[in-house]
């Protein structure tokens, strides 16, 4: 028996992991992305051949269409998706992100409603499909990614229904609701039947996937669950939690260029004799930035004695700036910075050092290696990388302190957290403190613990264990999937033919005969 795996995977996600601009001379220019899921599948790619399908994130015209078709094709074995401004604000800013994500996030508050925005996110879902049906094959692996697209598993499902051997897996970013909150959400019935539709639905924990096994037994009738799976009808569908990594080693690489050196030597100079808080956040509501900033102020007011000891240095990623519940977020973090800073600081420094923007890779990298303590203080989270991506820059000597919400998902996975409710502002404030007078033991002690994870559970593992769970049917043990890290150590930047990605395949058709 061959024990490579010879079929295609096909990557489905609302945006392209490609970055289009138009240039004054009438072209394009195309850059991979950042972000989560471009991340998580980076390394990867480079053992699994994927097919990307996405919107390219541009109103591509009529005219250019066919070029920037083959430029992605060409280039980055890349599939666009054009949509129209309107129905991609619709769907993206409208229905996904206004109604959609504060729902998958427990806050009904923060929902806004548009006229057509439910019907342009069906819409689109089905122009998604109407794009995908054609390069289907046999034996496709398809897997779907988020909130984006819940619909387009059902719909595949039922276009496809000619094909032979087709799977279908749906990955969601996001948390999952309570059923509680589950049922206020609109398509509630239509979204479960998508996903009962897959062969795999994953989630970055296990109370997520519980989550969902509840909510569709409330929803639709006929769904019963066993401990790792859901029954509806004749239809048996895996339901798990698989949390995504990062690469470390990509972050100990950075580490050690001269940037990131040079960086980091500036960072200690500036801040001599001071202690470093960091927060690394995009600038959402779920992110929990007030709640960080007003327990500094009272860890502040609390102990004066650490005004002139200690700087916060709170990153605020721009993200859906043009949407007026973010924009709001805006004036009430900037107003509490203002207020914080006018309040303890002094002519010669400002316990704030507030920055609104990304920044290059080596200096986030120097910066999380400068933190003593890094705050994440979510209200809400899927799993947060950002935990992993300090870990990863920290080393044994300088052990620095993770501080993480009892609401993010990677508290769940990494074990030596300093957990903290970003709500009970009193003891959020007294637990600020601890972490800055730790003691090197108790921090080396916490810093292996986690870093134990961080080594173990990676982006390349993740997707290993979720496509081998949706090919072979079940789940599989840790020790029974293969170890892709050289494969990934040895290519270069482009997906290259898979080579045992599935290596169980071949042990599970021997006892099949």
């Amino acid at each position: 028996m061959d024990p490579n795996f010879e079929g295609r995977v096909l990557v489905i996600a609302n945006r392209l992991p490609i970055t289009i601009k138009d240039t004054q001379d009438g072209n394009f220019e195309y850059n991979i992305s950042s972000g989560g899921l471009v991340s998580g599948l980076r390394s990867l790619a480079k053992a699994v051949d994927f097919k990307w399908f996405g919107w390219p994130g541009i109103d591509i015209h009529r005219n250019d269409k066919d070029k920037v078709r083959r430029d992605l094709q060409d280039k980055f074995n890349a599939y666009p998706i054009f949509l129209n401004e309107q129905m991609a604000q619709a769907h993206y800013n409208g229905f996904s992100n206004s109604v959609l994500w504060p729902l998958l996030h427990r806050m009904p508050e923060k929902v806004r409603a548009g006229d057509n925005w439910s019907a342009a996110y069906q819409h689109v879902n089905e122009i998604f499909a109407d794009n995908i049906v054609p390069m289907v094959e046999d034996d496709d692996l398809i897997w779907v990614h988020d909130y984006h697209l819940l619909l387009l598993p059902g719909i595949l499902r039922e276009r496809l229904s000619k094909k032979k051997n087709i799977k279908i897996g749906f990955f969601l970013h996001t948390p999952f609701p309570t059923d509680d909150y589950f049922t206020i959400l609109p398509l509630r019935e239509e979204i479960c039947r998508s996903l009962l539709l897959c062969d795999v639905v994953g989630f970055h924990t296990q109370e997520y996937a519980d989550d969902f096994l509840n909510s569709a037994s409330l929803v639709l009738e006929g769904v019963s669950r066993s401990p790792a799976d859901l029954h509806w009808g004749d239809r048996k569908v895996i339901v798990h939690g698989f949390p995504i990594g990062i690469e470390p080693e990509s972050f100990r690489q950075q580490m050690k260029s001269d940037r990131v050196k040079g960086e980091l030597t500036k960072l200690k100079h500036s801040f001599e004799g001071r202690k470093i808080i960091l927060g690394v956040d995009r600038l959402d509501y779920i992110k929990g930035i007030p709640q960080k900033l007003m327990a500094f102020d009272r860890f502040l007011t609390e102990h004066p004695e650490w005004v002139s000891q200690v700087c916060l240095i709170q990153l605020a990623i721009p993200t859906r700036a043009e949407v007026d519940t973010y924009k709001e977020l805006r004036k009430e973090v900037e107003a509490l910075v203002g207020h914080i800073n006018g309040k303890h600081g002094t002519f010669s420094s400002a316990p704030i050092h507030y920055i609104y923007r990304s920044i290059e890779p080596e200096l986030l990298c120097a910066l999380y290696a400068a933190a003593d303590v890094c705050i994440i203080s979510s209200i809400r989270d899927g799993l947060n990388m950002v935990s992993y991506e300090y870990i990863a820059c920290q080393n044994k000597d300088t052990a620095g302190v993770l501080m993480m919400s009892y609401y993010a998902g990677a508290v769940k996975t990494l074990p030596a957290t300093v957990v903290v409710n970003p709500w009970d502002r009193p003891r959020f404030a007294n637990t600020i403190e601890d972490a800055l007078e730790m003691p090197i033991e108790e921090r080396r002690r916490r810093f292996s613990q986690n870093v134990d994870v961080v080594e173990r559970c990676t982006s390349v593992r993740w997707g290993t264990s979720f496509l081998n769970t949706l090919y072979i049917g079940r789940l599989l043990k840790r020790d029974e999937l293969p170890d892709l890290t050289q494969q990934v150590k040895e290519t270069d930047n482009r997906t290259i033919k898979s080579t045992h990605i599935l290596q169980e395949r071949s042990r599970s058709r021997e006892t099949d005969q």
